[in-house]
């Protein structure tokens, strides 16, 4: 008889405790400080360009990482632009986040363009919302502004003035 009072207890407890580690998972998800998605970009450039068969705005897919555990963040993209002005880029850029579902953020970045770094980081302003879908899933949306050098393209007579303006929406997740 009393062992089988100690199952019961037994059982009564794991009950209790899967109970509670399930009613707990929400709350977790909503604090979760870590995120990781993907999304796309519509950009354009605020200069005209005057170089045969290179287009002035284009799309950009990306992989993106936030740490947000406050009103203060991080957030690290990598973009990949299939037809930067005419060739493939690659931008990983960091940036320093400031608030909650509308925010503001600023960063550095670089573009890998033609085989080559760029000589100069980009300098990105950055303003957006970032709204719950689910406890777990957020969309940003978010316009940016990069300052950036001038880029060498292969058959320009000379360098572009790149200044880019960026539409563009990610979907993370958090963990």
């Amino acid at each position: 008889m009393l062992y089988y009072l100690n199952s019961r207890r037994k059982i009564g407890w794991m009950l209790l405790s899967a109970w509670l580690m399930g009613s707990a998972l929400p709350a977790l998800a909503a604090d979760a400080t870590a995120r990781l998605g993907v999304g796309a970009n519509y950009w354009t450039s605020l200069s005209s360009v005057k170089v045969d068969n290179v287009d002035r705005d284009g799309f950009s897919l990306l992989a993106t990482y936030q740490y947000r555990p406050g009103l203060w963040g991080v957030q690290v993209d990598f973009e990949w632009l299939p037809d930067r002005f005419g060739e493939k880029a690659y931008a990983p850029a960091a940036y320093l986040v400031l608030g909650r579902t509308l925010y503001a953020a600023a960063g550095l970045g670089i573009v890998h363009q033609g085989g080559d770094w760029a000589d100069n980081p980009f300098v990105a302003l950055r303003a957006g919302v970032d709204l719950e879908l689910l406890q777990f899933a957020y969309l940003d949306l978010g316009v940016s502004y990069r300052f950036d050098s001038k880029t060498k393209l292969r058959d320009a007579v000379e360098d572009i003035d790149t200044d880019t303006l960026y539409l563009g929406a990610a979907l993370r997740f958090a963990f």
